[in-house]
This record gives C-alpha cells, sequence and structure tokens, in this order.
C-alpha cells in the first residue's frame, strides 16, 4: 500500500510513539506527492516525532502552549519521557522555552491571561527540576514558534496536536503543519 497509510495502520496496533524522519520535500513536492510527515501527524492515534537532524543531546525544548487539553498532554509527556537532569559532568539541566502566542489585539487582559497561560507551564517544568524561561508572543502561532526556534537553536520543538479535520486544515491551516515543515530542528506532535 501506500507509504503513509500502511505506516499509520501499524501505528494503530498499540504504538505510543511514531518516529518519522523528515526528507524536507520543498512545496511543490509536498503538493505533488504528499507528506509522510504530514499525513502521520495529522492521521497517527499516537504522538509523533519528526526527526530532522542527525542525533544529538537534547540540551533545550521549545514547548509550545496555548492552554488546551492538547499543552497538557505535552507537558505531561515532556514530564514523564524527558530526563531534566542528564547525568555526565558536561550536562546542565535541559532548558525548556514555554511559548504562548497571541494575536495581535491591543487589549491588555489578552496579553495578561497569555502571561498566566505560560506561567503555569513554566512552573510545572521548573518543579520537575528543568530549567524554564517564558516567551509570550504577539503574531501568528506557527511564525512564532519558528522564530523563537531559530532565534534559539533550540534541539527539539515539542507541540500538541489539535486534531483539526481536513477541511480545517485547509481553511485555517495547521500549526503543527507548518512548524513541522519549517523547524530547524525535530518536532515532536504528542497526542
Amino acid at each position: 500500500g501506500g507509504v503513509p497509510a500502511t505506516i499509520v495502520k501499524h501505528a494503530k496496533q498499540g504504538v505510543a510513539l511514531l518516529s518519522i524522519g523528515s526528507r524536507g520535500l520543498d512545496a511543490l513536492d509536498r503538493f505533488m506527492l504528499g507528506s509522510t510527515s504530514n499525513y502521520a501527524i495529522h492521521h497517527a492515534p499516537c504522538s509523533v516525532l519528526v526527526v530532522k537532524a542527525a542525533p544529538k543531546p537534547v540540551k533545550h525544548i521549545l514547548l509550545a502552549v496555548d492552554g488546551s487539553p492538547e499543552s497538557d498532554k505535552a507537558v505531561k509527556f515532556l514530564l514523564r519521557h524527558v530526563n531534566p537532569q542528564p547525568e555526565g559532568p558536561d550536562y546542565a539541566p535541559v532548558m525548556v522555552t514555554a511559548v504562548h502566542v497571541m494575536p495581535l489585539l491591543k487589549y491588555p487582559e489578552v496579553r495578561e491571561a497569555g502571561r498566566a497561560v505560560v506561567q503555569r507551564y513554566v512552573e510545572k517544568v521548573a518543579k520537575a527540576g528543568f530549567q524554564a524561561q517564558e516567551a509570550v508572543r504577539l503574531g501568528k502561532p506557527a511564525d512564532e514558534i519558528l522564530a523563537v526556534a531559530h532565534r534559539q537553536k533550540v534541539d527539539l520543538i515539542v507541540t500538541g496536536a489539535k486534531g483539526l479535520g481536513a477541511i480545517g486544515r485547509v481553511l485555517l491551516g495547521s500549526v503543527s503543519t507548518r512548524v513541522v515543515q519549517h523547524a530547524p530542528c525535530s518536532v515532536l506532535v504528542v497526542r
């Protein structure tokens, strides 16, 4: 069968994490051929790790949050499966930058609510032993997440899956799709 559908079919047999490589297709190739990683992040029943670089220690993670149940799942996954204090003389605690992006609105209440959301996640992550910092941004979520990832040279982006249907993805776009396509590092989409 087709590669993407076959991979997702096998993932439905009780897989907890699907790890898949990224070829880095350009926009025309993705349109003509489809993208296995994009298909996986939208159709797999489990979390999907899209690997975009050679293996290396994860020292800095960008955690994209918005206060949704999907963000809570991403934080739980991070806390359960990532060691905040790697062993060895050259290792420091893993840095987690929690990013929350708000629309370009001039209402101070919205900005304060966004800060409260991100602070809640930073506190959870710091309590678990990670170094933690917040980044509250205004703009388009995918663009701002990617900008912070590039600027801070993160090793991994962790985000929740929103679960938009096919029509929603076409009309609204998908933050996780754009992040996976354009990220400078590997991306974990948590379900």
